[in-house]
């Protein structure tokens, strides 16, 4: 995604994803921005299968995490996806989770990609070469 818009993946709320107070468990939200984030690499061209038998995988290496509201079940959430920051080695993402135009959680994840041995390597040439956006 070469450009400044953020990327946009849906996620519905499931009776499973809620807890006893009818509300969505606090680690369900890092699935669902997990899930936007691998949908996003795709979309961009990044075979992470590839990268996994050359030897390389991404690791998250900090979330910085805010809940604001309540999401329920049957909720649609829309999750927004952008670079903050990008070093050879190293991408800072931010992350929304919307129900409509209300924000629900927010995050700052730090991403990096760890070679052969656990040493850390440098990121795909297509996410080095991405814009770094403001938020949406």
């Amino acid at each position: 995604m070469p450009n400044r818009a953020a990327h946009r993946f849906e996620v519905r709320v499931y009776y499973e994803d809620t807890d006893m107070a009818g509300i969505v468990y606090h680690a369900n939200y890092l699935r669902y921005i997990e899930r936007a984030r691998s949908d996003w690499v795709r979309q961009m061209g990044i075979d992470q299968l590839a990268m996994k038998d050359a030897g390389q995988v991404f690791a998250v290496r900090r979330i910085e995490a805010e809940y604001r509201r309540p999401a329920r079940f049957d909720d649609l959430l829309v999750v927004e996806t952008w670079v903050e920051t990008l070093t050879p080695a190293r991408m800072v993402m931010g992350q929304i989770v919307r129900r409509e135009d209300t924000e629900i959680f927010g995050a700052r994840v730090t991403v990096a990609v760890i070679g052969p041995g656990g040493k850390p390597a440098r990121l795909p040439a297509e996410l080095r070469a991405l814009p770094v956006a403001p938020p949406p």
